[in-house]
């Protein structure tokens, strides 16, 4: 049976969503777009966010092979946004919000368009940048990738030399199902329809009906979708450095969407 969720923000919030509105942050339809809306802040979280799951069950609705469509803007380009923003489906692993934190913890699996401003340092992918706008996916779910847990400490050692790490993370990326796609950031500033075909056995990324990137990694398990715009940052490297905070915000900014067409093909 086909599963689709349509909509073009034309009158109330739909049904399917559940809204985050962390601090003074605000989600608000209105004008044919939902508006996902950071206020100013210095030293406090805050994030607005819909997602087609709640959080008492985490009853994550979609699997592949499934296509995405999804015409949205910023309110400036990835020069001038900071934290993270985005679009697209992942299996909520964890979260910052104390109140949701009791779930525990998955293993991470995503596919989606990502944005994270500096300090945001995510080097998942061999040679792409660890920030900016990118098409991104993990599945760290998978067996290949559960084998490497025991080996976890000494590749991070080893990969402190970069010849071995030029070498072996490449193969730990394949193990993980990471590809990802650095993007230009000033697209955000402008309304763009942004497609993805997530099959089995890989995944397709559009932006206005022209193909970005194809990759043969993908999901596999199932995961809901999420669109949101905070002021954290995250800092993960394969070669051991980790972190994560909030950075001030000293004027506002936001994520609208124009229309989500998702539907299970």
């Amino acid at each position: 049976m086909n599963k689709s969720l349509i909509d073009t923000f034309s009158g109330r919030l739909h049904p399917a969503w559940t809204v985050t509105e962390v601090g003074d942050s605000k989600v608000s339809v209105g004008d044919g777009r939902l508006t996902l809306h950071n206020p100013p802040v210095d030293g406090r979280y805050t994030n607005a966010q819909i997602t087609d799951y709640d959080y008492k069950t985490f009853d994550f609705r979609w699997k592949p092979p499934l296509r995405m469509r999804v015409t949205a803007c910023a309110s400036a380009g990835g020069d001038v946004l900071r934290g993270t923003a985005g679009f697209g489906f992942w299996n909520h692993p964890f979260s910052p919000d104390v109140e949701h934190f009791h779930r525990g913890i998955r293993l991470p699996q995503a596919i989606w368009f990502f944005f994270g401003a500096p300090p945001n340092a995510m080097n998942l992918a061999h040679g792409v940048p660890g920030h900016g706008w990118k098409a991104s996916m993990i599945d760290a779910s998978r067996p290949s990738a559960l084998a490497l847990i025991p080996l976890a400490l000494p590749a991070v050692m080893l990969m402190q030399a970069r010849p071995l790490y030029d070498r072996l993370y490449p193969r730990i990326q394949r193990a993980l199902a990471i590809g990802e796609c650095p993007l230009d950031d000033a697209l955000l500033a402008e309304p763009h329809t942004y497609a993805l075909d997530w099959q089995r056995d890989g995944a397709q990324f559009s932006i206005d009906e022209r193909v970005i990137y194809e990759t043969p990694f993908a999901p596999r398990g199932a995961c809901g979708f999420v669109a949101w715009i905070d002021n954290q940052y995250a800092i993960a490297s394969p070669r051991g450095s980790f972190g994560a905070g909030i950075v001030p915000l000293n004027q506002p900014q936001s994520l609208s969407l124009l229309s989500v067409h998702i539907e299970q093909t």
